[in-house]
Order: structure tokens, then sequence, then C-alpha cells
């Protein structure tokens, strides 16, 4: 039987998930591929969550359950990884739900074609209402034969619709152990780094457009949150980090790898996040420190030095011209406030 020879190590950090965490470890155990075994690293729970990830360790025996003191995601799938004996690895959030053949079509296309990585569309759902869409629309992206890994990043990015995260596929463990990538520590959305360097290193990709994987979207996701003030601030610094990471890597890899455009211009996009989060703040000093530290990060360098289109151009030009305009209102606020208290 094919599918007994191969075996793939599947990764959940699990912090506070509750129940949901039951139908995320239903989904697994009905996977059609059998050949796999199931880390779940306890990210320091204080919820009933660990109570059902013992259950399920001490009913199926290729389960198991790691602990550790609460330290991120990122250590959490790094403490995954060093634990996994699998020929593929894949990551699933706790929260989330996989599709009966998820693993067993992905396995099958990386078996066929020796792949690096196997990639697979998804569902985005919001789990009070329900509603659901397909994260990636097939008039943005079909199915793919073989591709190398930047060129299968290069198109992916073109897309617009392609997001960095790690549960839409599988990964050779022998490319991650030899080029030693690991997630961030405390890094939020860490993936967007630890996919770009993987893909950079992958030989053969390919991607199908079913969806596979069925990621729920609630109120208290790390991306849902709305932040203001020193929230807002702390929070977009780790897209500044992003963009100056993503940055090195473009170095790193110049010599081995074409650096397409879209990997330069990925870096404008994480910045024109940071941006638009300038906009939404309403403190007008916390909006000052915001804007200072785009400059001072080096983060509007990177912002203007990696467009590669006219399109992006514009948009950069504009944002250029409203933080200049932006700044020089918020010093203009302080100086009429410094001068009004002097008065006094």
């Amino acid at each position: 039987m094919m599918n007994s020879a191969i075996k793939l190590s599947v990764i959940i950090p699990l912090y506070n998930a509750g129940n949901d965490f039951q139908a995320c470890m239903e989904s697994l155990i009905a996977q059609t591929w059998t050949a796999l075994e199931i880390i779940i690293v306890n990210d320091g729970s204080t919820d009933h969550s660990v109570d059902i990830a013992k259950y399920y360790v001490e009913n199926y025996p290729h389960i198991r359950l790691l602990h550790q003191v609460n330290s991120g995601v990122s250590v959490a799938r790094n403490r995954g990884l060093a634990a996994a004996s699998g020929s593929y690895v894949a990551f699933v959030d706790a929260d989330d739900v996989v599709y009966p053949e998820m693993y067993q079509t992905l396995m099958t296309m990386a078996l066929e074609d020796d792949l690096d990585v196997a990639q697979c569309n998804a569902d985005w759902c919001f789990r009070e209402s329900g509603l659901a869409w397909q994260s990636i629309p097939t008039d943005r992206l079909r199915s793919t034969g073989v591709l190398t890994g930047p060129d299968w990043l290069r198109m992916a990015l073109s897309s617009r619709r392609w997001t960095h995260v790690v549960w839409m596929g599988i990964y050779r463990r022998d490319i991650i152990e030899k080029n030693n990538i690991t997630f961030i520590p405390g890094l939020h959305h860490q993936d967007i780094v630890w996919t770009t360097e993987f893909m950079y290193n992958a030989i053969r990709v390919r991607y199908t457009e079913h969806s596979l994987y069925k990621y729920f979207l609630h109120d208290n996701s790390v991306s849902h949150l709305q932040r203001q003030g020193n929230k807002n601030l702390n929070y977009q610094r780790h897209y500044i980090k992003i963009t100056r990471l993503l940055e090195k890597l473009n170095r790193d890899y110049a010599g081995q790898i074409p650096i397409y455009p879209e990997f330069h211009q990925q870096i404008t996009y994480e910045a024109l996040r940071v941006c638009h989060a300038v906009r939404k703040e309403t403190d007008v000093l916390m909006r000052q420190r915001m804007i200072a530290e785009i400059f001072t990060s080096g983060m509007y360098t990177r912002l203007i030095t990696n467009v590669r289109s006219l399109k992006v151009a514009y948009q950069a030009l504009l944002w250029s011209f409203r933080l200049w305009q932006w700044r020089d209102k918020t010093l203009s606020h302080q100086r009429i406030a410094r001068k009004a208290l002097n008065l006094r």
C-alpha cells in the first residue's frame, strides 16, 4: 500500500483552543492518508484543550503530546519540527479543520513528482456566521505542473491572493533541516518569512486549486483585532521587522536564485500595511511615533527602493506624500500645544 511507505508529521501548536480543538483532531483522525504522526505541542494552555489532547494521545498511538511553557506559536512549531520523524511535515492551527482527503492528495502529488512542496487551496470561514469563500479564486491561480520554488512563489505573489501561511501545504523535512529554516520566536506572521525562505530553497513545487483546508476567522484572530495606541505601534513593528528580514533574504539568496521583481515588491506591499495602520491611528502623538519609526527603521527606504511596477510606484508615492503631510500636521499640533502651554 503506497501510503504506508512515507510518513507525514503533522505539527499542531496548542494554546487555549477550547472545544474547537476537538473538531480539529477529529478531522485529522479522519484522514485517508494513514502513514502519519500527529505532534501536538501544548504551549502552556490553561483551558481544557489539554485534556482533549490527552484523550487522543491515550486512544491513538500515532499521536504525541509535548509540553512547553507559553512561548508562542513559533517556538511550538520549532519544537514540533525537532521531534518530527516524517519525510514531510505539515502544520495545522488548533482551531481549524482539514478535509479528509487533504494529506492523501498532497502526499500523492509529492510522491508522484518527487516534490519538495505540495500546496493546496483553502476555504476561509467566519466561525460565527458560517460564511465561507475560497482563499485563492481560480480566476487568479489555477493548478500547476511542477515548478521551481522561486518560479512558484513568483506566480503565487503575482496572483495577489496567495497568502504566506504554512498550513496550505506539506514540506520536505530534509530541506528544513539542511538549511536551518526556523520560525522566528515572538514574531507575528512569521509564516511570511518562513515560507519565503523555504520556497527559495525548493527545487520542485506543485499546486492544486482544490480547497483541502478550512481556516476559521474569529474576533480574536491576531490579524483581526482592532488596535490603537501602543498596541497598534507594537503590532506594526512586526511588519517593519518583516520588511527588513525579507530584504535580507533577497540579499542572501541573490547569488543562488533569480530574485524576481515580485520578491522585491512583496517588501513594498508589507510596508504599505504599516502605512494603512498609520492612517487608522486616531491618537495624534502615537501617529507621529509610528511615522518616526517608519523612517528611522529604514522601512520607508525599503518601501521605495523595492518598487518594481508603475501601479505600485503610484501607491508608494501617494503614501510618501501622505506620510510627510501627516508628519508636518502632527508636528504643527505639537507646536501649537506647546505654545498654548507657554501662554498660560
